[in-house]
């Protein structure tokens, strides 16, 4: 009799953390986990100067002033930033659909070839809100230390159709620094939207 109840009560407690775990996994489904991702290399993001649309100084204080998704690339990229840069607009429309403004940003690690009108008018072309920016050769290097972004140009450059090889996390940044979560490039746009919002809407 008494490994009968031994054996009832073992069930009870499977039932019991069966239960328990379904109904977190449904939470977590329902409200979104805002977790933040950890990136190597340790703190991401940091103080910087760079150069606006009409060659303006802008400062991260500028830049960062609400939720922000900061990203790196250039704008000769053939596939890959243009993809990250356009799901990034979407997201942003998206957050803006449920009343939640997010400001998208372009940094070019390409200075050479990305003066301020260039970068301006290719993050205008992805959405009207989104920022681009760049800098001197001095400034791009700190704010990529700065942000843990690896860039280094394909075959040392040698000419004007050169690429660049490059990492492709988007940043969310809310102001005074503080980074909350990075995306890779397989996170889609409604993923990315909910992921920011849950941040947004915890504060």
């Amino acid at each position: 009799m008494t490994r009968f109840y031994a054996i009832l009560a073992s069930s009870v407690i499977v039932i019991v953390i069966g239960v328990t775990l379904g109904l977190e996994l449904f939470w977590r489904k329902d409200t979104g986990d805002c977790t933040g991702g950890q990136v190597a290399g340790g703190a991401v993001g940091g103080s910087f100067e760079l150069q606006g649309g009409n060659g303006q100084t802008v400062t991260d204080r500028d830049i960062i002033d609400r939720p922000t998704l900061v990203y790196f690339g250039y704008t000769f990229c053939p596939d890959v930033c243009p993809f990250d840069v356009a799901r990034n607009a979407v997201a942003v429309d998206l957050l803006s659909e449920r009343g939640i403004e997010v400001r998208p940003v372009f940094i070019s690690v390409d200075p050479e070839r990305d003066t301020p009108d260039v970068v301006s008018e290719f993050a205008e072309a992805y959405h009207p809100d989104m920022i681009g920016l760049t800098g001197t050769q001095e400034q791009v290097k700190a704010v990529s230390k700065a942000y843990r972004v690896y860039f280094k140009l394909r075959n040392g450059g040698g000419d004007s159709h050169y690429l660049v090889d490059h990492s492709t996390f988007t940043y969310l940044m809310f102001p005074g620094n503080v980074f909350a979560d990075f995306f890779r490039r397989d996170v889609v746009p409604e993923d990315m939207a909910s992921r920011v919002a849950c941040f947004v809407e915890s504060a």
